[in-house]
């Protein structure tokens, strides 16, 4: 039986996208095999939001629509899960709901590879599961996104995106090495006070194209399914362990260092993970002591840096410069959600 959307009610809800480092050791195949190393990834939640919007619609019918995408407008007991939207609507079918509008804005360029997918699906079940009146928590949220976008995109997908839209702040990420452990363990590794001056310290820049993450990360989990990388995956996991105790002990050398050396790995493997702005960036961290990489699995989108303050301003002067070769090519806002995915109104 479908639950029928409450009539006359709106919901909006919210949450942030993510920058990261350790990408990939959040799929199951990378941390269950590589468990003896204690993988783990890094985010960084941005507060570029993505909003939920929820409107009463036609009876029995499920409507989304999403900047970049035609409106689309099905009967609920129907919905195309091979949809563009199909991840959207595969949501609205776990919920059994009809009758409703689901209206998606990003503050993030499309596909700019900062989790915006994933992001949307947490603030949609967020937003349905408070309209429905049917409690969720954090941790199953973030778990529910993860399953029904892994199986409708039908590739290997990690948890990562979704950890961030949930919980917000900059956190390392365990992920559980037996079938009976907890499926993630949290460090935050910065306050939410010092934020402000962590921002000092990076920046974000999207290269103006969009990227295709499926086919890299394609070709990572291929190499390792064969065998053929698997020393470069224990020297990335270490790199990680390294850039996540650098930003607790706020120490950039030791950051800069093991961003770099993580970055040179993945070019070795996939020389395409840097696309041509993103290999200019790139260059230009390097040559102004920072360290920069590419977010999601690359091959386009967005770009982001970090080092001491005064490198930084000398980079995003350099940065600013090189964005301009391409007409769509822009700084974003180095700004830190605080918190994770909210209901930011209801009537």
């Amino acid at each position: 039986m479908l639950n029928r959307y409450p009539e006359h009610k709106t919901v909006i809800s919210s949450a942030p996208c993510r920058l990261d480092l350790g990408g990939t050791l959040d799929i199951p195949l990378m941390h269950y095999t590589l468990r003896y190393l204690n993988p783990c990834t890094l985010n960084i939640a941005l507060n570029m939001r993505t909003q939920v919007t929820l409107k009463t619609h036609t009876p029995g019918q499920v409507k989304i629509s999403s900047k970049g995408f035609e409106p689309a407008d099905f009967p609920a007991d129907q919905l195309p899960f091979d949809h563009p939207l199909g991840l959207m609507f595969a949501i609205a079918s776990y919920f059994r709901v009809s009758g409703v509008h689901i209206h998606i804005e990003s503050d993030s360029p499309p596909r700019s590879a900062l989790g915006g997918s994933s992001t949307a699906a947490v603030a949609i079940i967020a937003a349905l599961s408070h309209a429905l009146e049917e409690p969720i928590s954090l941790d199953q949220m973030a778990l529910l996104a993860y399953q029904i976008e892994s199986n409708v995109a039908r590739v290997s997908c990690g948890i990562q995106d979704q950890l961030a839209a949930v919980f917000g702040g900059i956190n390392a990420w365990y992920f559980k090495s037996s079938p009976d452990e907890n499926h993630f363990r949290q460090e935050k590794l910065v306050s939410s006070e010092t934020f402000p001056q962590f921002e000092k310290n990076m920046l974000v820049a999207y290269c103006g194209a969009p990227h295709e993450s499926k086919d890299i990360n394609g070709q990572w989990i291929n190499q390792f399914l064969k065998g053929n990388s698997r020393n470069d995956w224990e020297e990335i996991i270490r790199l990680t362990h390294q850039f996540v105790r650098a930003i607790k002990d706020n120490d950039w050398y030791a950051a800069v260092s093991a961003m770099n050396l993580e970055v040179t790995i993945r070019l070795q493997m996939t020389p395409e993970v840097l696309d041509p702005m993103g290999k200019k960036l790139f260059q230009a961290a390097t040559d102004n002591s920072c360290a920069a990489r590419f977010t999601g699995a690359g091959g386009g989108g967005c770009i982001w840096a970090i080092g001491e303050e005064k490198h930084i301003d000398t980079l995003e002067k350099a940065w600013a410069s090189i964005l301009t070769q391409h007409p769509d090519a822009k700084l974003l806002p180095a700004k830190i959600a605080d918190c994770g995915v909210i209901i930011e109104g209801e009537k």
